[in-house]
């Protein structure tokens, strides 16, 4: 049903499965789920858009994100079909174009973005992570807005939707004593 919680089975290279237990159904055999920390550690998009077989479709930085694509893609296609009936009818320019609208809402093709190390935490903080942020943006003496800039092109930071983004802004800005 449309807005409820699901476990679904996630398959990367067409082996590896993962069960993941909080998916959500956004429309008839489309899901958004957060991608296991296991799994591709390097990537800050943390976000899936997923088809009800497995299939990765798209992936997203935040949860918001993957959503609105979700949103995009319902009307494009029978998602309830089977993935090989799927994949004959997204081929060549066809997938250009799926991917074309999916970008305007910052969605993008699943191992697209990549980054050093272990981002597998974006989108996700502790107050540890607010308090170590805190004690760096104050010995910088940054302002709030640089605090803000600053934020925004670091995990765990970049993946957060737009209300715990502020959120954690806002206690940073507060713990550092930024203007």
């Amino acid at each position: 049903m449309i807005g409820e919680t699901t476990e679904h089975k996630m398959i990367v290279h067409g082996e590896q499965k993962y069960t993941i237990p909080d998916a959500v159904q956004v429309a008839p055999g489309l899901l958004v789920f957060r991608v296991p920390a296991e799994h591709s550690l390097n990537s800050p998009a943390r976000w899936r858009i997923g088809h009800h077989q497995g299939l990765g479709i798209a992936e997203a930085m935040r949860r918001e994100d993957a959503l609105k694509g979700a949103e995009i893609l319902a009307p494009l296609a029978d998602w309830t079909q089977d993935t090989n009936d799927l994949k004959e009818l997204f081929t060549g320019e066809a997938v250009s174009d799926l991917y074309a609208k999916l970008s305007y809402a910052w969605c993008e093709k699943p191992g697209t973005a990549y980054m050093p190390g272990n981002v597998s935490s974006n989108g996700t903080y502790t107050d540890g992570d607010i308090e170590a942020a805190a004690s760096e943006f104050k010995a910088d003496r940054l302002s709030a807005y640089d605090i803000l800039l600053e934020m925004t092109y670091r995990v765990p930071w970049m993946g957060l939707d737009t209300e715990d983004f502020n959120e954690a802004h806002d206690r940073i800005v507060t713990l550092a004593e930024a203007d």
